[in-house]
């Protein structure tokens, strides 16, 4: 079903490859991964280890810095097979790859040297971005009033940060930031904002909670506190109050990236169902010799070709910017597409499951809960329709 939109035969072996490493290494240890009480330990690093080993979580550096140079398409493929073994490590991933890939465009000659080693020279090595506050949520996708609470002073040789982030991916493992806070008081979080670089290593910059969450459980989310952090003024990225145009510039498939993770989430949901339907008798014939759920099949895999459509679409208009007219909405609408069809397509597996969809050895009810978790994540749904709103709409 996944074939028709590989478009060369180097995009064909990496799948190839990342299918490999969802079967060896992700899906026989998933379930118990998950199953973990205490969130820091649904966490892998054997896996990310691995994924590093198969090339995996460099991929996208540039061939001169070690990786292939993946770019967004073929990216946004590879995080939709790695969500087919687990959600949670594809998100892991998809984390490292955008960032490396905004890594390579945002930064200075100096900071690339300096922080692109530290990241690719560590097996271990992951990368995440801190936007996310208590107080400020998906309000930083629609333009307001409100800034960050998190606030950089300047001081002599560079800028002293306080203030919390949570909900971040990736923040109690990965060893390279991407960090925004407020610079300008008088500001919005729009124009005032400001992008860091920064280590996990840098004094003043502590962690807090990890959140214990319902689904994704093998990818952590934590809480990162500065206490008068000082990041000097060469790892300042870009200008000076223009962090937002960062995002603008260098994020264009975030969300897509986003919608491929829960739409191989539901791709796997959809094969476990129709499995169960071929297999499952009731009324003297197997259930999908039943119209009803053959047609409800039949209607799941419209769906998922249709949200993995609109992704490919996405990711192809992100490698193609300077040819092609970008169209903001794609900054929004396939994230928010891909969740909605993979919450009514795991209703709807529940359904045809019967009672042996709601217990935990079937499988089913893991992904579920892993379906749940893009209803909100990478900007509440509500909101990205704002945005796209706003974007569409302008004038």
């Amino acid at each position: 079903m996944r074939e028709p939109f590989v478009v060369d035969e180097m995009q064909e072996a990496v799948l190839d490859s990342v299918r490999r490493f969802v079967t060896d290494e992700i899906l026989p240890v998933s379930a118990d991964l998950d199953a973990n009480t205490d969130p820091e330990e649904s966490f892998s690093w054997e896996i990310v280890e691995k994924a590093d080993a198969a090339g995996i979580r460099t991929m996208t550096l540039p061939e001169e810095w070690g990786g292939i140079g993946a770019d967004y398409l073929t990216t946004g493929m590879v995080v939709e097979e790695l969500a087919m073994g687990d959600i949670g490590i594809s998100v892991v991933m998809a984390q490292t790859l955008k960032i490396a890939q905004i890594m390579m465009e945002a930064l200075s000659e100096d900071q690339q040297q300096r922080f692109i080693p530290r990241f690719r020279d560590d097996p271990r090595g992951l990368l995440a971005i801190g936007i996310t506050e208590p107080e400020n949520g998906s309000n930083y996708f629609v333009h307001g009033d409100w800034s960050f609470n998190t606030r950089a002073e300047k001081v002599d040789g560079g800028w002293k940060i306080n203030g919390m982030k949570h909900f971040v991916s990736n923040s109690n493992r990965a060893n390279v930031f991407l960090l925004f806070v407020q610079t300008e008081k008088d500001k919005d979080l729009f124009s005032g904002s400001t992008c860091f670089i920064l280590s996990n290593q840098t004094p003043g910059f502590s962690l807090g909670q990890v959140h214990n969450k319902m689904g994704e459980r093998l990818a952590n989310n934590a809480e990162m506190i500065f206490q008068d952090c000082f990041v000097p003024d060469a790892d300042v990225v870009g200008e000076i109050g223009n962090g937002f145009q960062i995002l603008a510039d260098f994020f264009p498939a975030s969300n897509a990236y986003a919608g491929a993770s829960v739409l191989g989430n539901a791709v796997a949901t959809y094969e476990m169902t129709l499995e169960w339907a071929k297999n499952r008798i009731q009324g003297g014939k197997a259930l999908i010799e039943h119209d009803g759920i053959r047609t409800q099949l039949a209607e799941m895999h419209m769906m998922l070709d249709v949200a993995r459509t609109y992704i490919r679409k996405a990711t192809w208009a992100a490698d193609n910017r300077d040819t092609v007219p970008w169209d903001p909405a794609l900054g929004a609408l396939p994230k928010v597409y891909a969740s909605q069809i993979a919450w009514q397509i795991a209703t709807w597996a529940m359904e045809i499951h019967g009672g042996s969809g709601f217990m935990k050895e079937i499988g089913l009810e893991k992904r579920v809960r892993d379906a749940a978790a893009f209803l909100h994540s990478d900007g509440v749904n509500r909101t990205l329709f704002l945005k796209a709103a706003d974007y569409l709409y302008r004038d």
